[in-house]
């Protein structure tokens, strides 16, 4: 029986690249001169640490960050930029977490979306990916259209096609 599995994998290689030429971009602007502004990806707790000595300043660092993801390929949902910045002494610091994997929520309103389409499919959820089972693959890649349309706030992958 024909099945794909729909996942939230993001490629931390494109997103380190997209660091490092944030971080490179930084160092080379004049309004970011002698200002100890500093980007940092830590891959092992999935964040990206970012500080700077003013608040505009860090809200410069993340439209930089954004821009190189966008140039990269990396898709922007893949970060929440929304957490509150930490002031502390002289510095702005704020982590910015990786979304890896797709959460329970997210994974019901998919199952959800595909069971309202009305397509003879079966949809079931395994820890962060979600399996889509049908007997025909054109119903399967009207599955893929109809998630890809969808407005979420995770990025989507559709992995692991067989037939």
């Amino acid at each position: 029986m024909p099945s794909f599995d729909i996942s939230n994998k993001p490629d931390f290689q494109k997103l380190d690249n997209s660091v490092q030429v944030a971080k490179k971009e930084i160092s080379t602007r004049f309004d970011f001169k002698d200002s100890q502004s500093e980007i940092e990806l830590d891959q092992k707790n999935k964040m990206i640490q970012v500080s700077s000595a003013s608040e505009l300043k860090m809200d410069a660092i993340v439209d930089v960050l954004l821009s190189r993801m966008v140039k990269q390929g990396v898709d922007p949902k893949t970060i929440d930029i929304s957490k509150d910045i930490i002031h502390s002494g002289k510095m702005y610091r704020k982590s910015i977490p990786i979304k890896d994997g797709i959460d329970k929520e997210t994974a019901k309103k998919i199952v959800k979306q595909i069971k309202e389409s009305g397509l003879k499919v079966q949809a079931s959820i395994m820890d962060d990916i979600i399996r889509v089972t049908g007997k025909k693959i054109d119903d399967l890649q009207s599955v893929i259209t109809l998630v890809r349309q969808s407005s979420l706030e995770v990025p989507i992958q559709v992995i692991n096609m067989k037939s």
